[in-house]
């Protein structure tokens, strides 16, 4: 039966060819965009990961992915430093919006004090110096890297304004590009505002204690651990997984139509030869084993190409512009499954169709 298997999709090539782009494509959709979503996320995560603050202290409504909220007073630093277990209290300023020249779709901006900054989170300039009139900036080694800019460079941000790049810093963390704090209060018009203060704890002390202090000297805020922040931060982007669970849809989906479309066509064809097979004994399950055999082929063959071209695509992307991959075995699980479940649901009324076509009807025809 192999043998009839793979003669009836040699000498079908071109629309075989059709039926495994198809569930190649299925594939592609899962494997890249999920790996896509996962890449961007763990990158968001990963420079979270590099404060060394261990809390974080907002207001309700100013850490929200896509927030630009400064609604925190930066009066809050003084009183945070003076409660018990608190080493250092650092305001930081966020500014996110739309950003037609990036890929990527987004522009994020911290307003940092670089010194306090710096030393809560072990962060060094490597080129230039740090940012201390309002047009000056500096940027992490990878966004010099995308924007193939220099020191003494030139960036428009906020829309027409000019800000000149004066150094380089590392590791990455929160936005890659930074200015002082000063500067985005103003530009902002957010006077002694922030959107979030990090504070580190001293030595020793445990961490959710000193958030239950916060917590009970200063209510109504928003205190979180760093921690939580880093193992979440694929659930702070808004519809993530809903986008995820469509993807994995619509590639099932095309799995299965490009199958049942190539194999119904297929089926019409091949009325003489399956009527010849039954009245030469064949069994309606040898016919409909036959050709979910050929559809189970069309998927494997789906598979190897689509992973090749995903991986391709994902480094000729990586390569080429500022998105990051990581592929994830639970996607990859997931495409291989609905590629070939996929490939057999999509076969299974065609071969059921072809079984029970009636020999006798079929040589009077034809």
């Amino acid at each position: 039966m192999f043998e009839l298997v793979l003669a009836n999709l040699r000498v079908r090539f071109f629309r075989t060819l059709i039926s495994v782009i198809g569930v190649a494509l299925g594939v592609i959709l899962i494997v890249l965009f999920t790996g896509l979503a996962k890449g961007m996320t763990e990158d968001m995560a990963k420079r979270s990961a590099n404060w060394k603050a261990e809390i974080v202290f907002a207001r309700p409504g100013g850490m929200e992915f896509g927030s630009s909220n400064m609604n925190v007073s930066t009066a809050y630093v003084p009183r945070l430093e003076a409660i018990e277990g608190v080493e250092s209290a650092v305001p930081v300023g966020r500014y996110i919006s739309a950003d037609p020249k990036a890929r990527w779709g987004l522009l994020q901006l911290d307003g940092v004090d670089w010194e306090p900054f710096a030393k809560m989170n072990g962060m060094t300039i490597t080129e230039g110096r740090p940012p201390q009139a309002n047009d000056e900036v500096i940027l992490d080694e990878r966004q010099v890297k995308n924007q193939n800019v220099k020191v003494g460079d030139q960036l428009t941000l906020f829309g027409n304004k000019q800000f000149k790049i004066v150094g380089v810093f590392e590791p990455p963390s929160g936005s890659r590009i930074k200015m002082t704090l000063a500067a985005m209060q103003s530009i902002l018009e957010e006077t002694n505002k922030c959107t979030y203060i990090l504070i580190k704890v001293k030595d020793g002390v445990d961490v959710p204690t000193v958030a239950a202090r916060i917590n009970e000297q200063l209510p109504g805020n928003k205190v979180n651990l760093t921690s939580d922040l880093v193992i979440d931060a694929k659930d702070r982007v808004p519809g993530l997984n809903t986008f995820l669970r469509v993807l994995v849809g619509l590639g099932a989906f095309v799995s299965i139509v490009f199958v049942l479309l190539s194999m119904y066509t297929t089926i019409t064809e091949r009325r003489k030869e399956i009527g010849i097979l039954k009245s030469l004994g064949a069994s309606r399950g040898f016919i409909v084993s036959t050709i979910e055999g050929e559809a189970l082929i069309i998927g494997l063959a789906g598979i190897i190409i689509g992973f090749l071209t995903a991986f391709i695509a994902s480094r000729t992307i990586s390569h080429f512009f500022e998105l990051q991959f990581e592929f994830s075995a639970q996607w990859v699980v997931w495409a291989i499954a609905i590629a070939i479940f996929g490939s057999l649901i999509g076969a299974l009324y065609p071969a059921l169709r072809a079984s029970g076509i009636d020999p006798v009807e079929v040589m009077v025809n034809e």
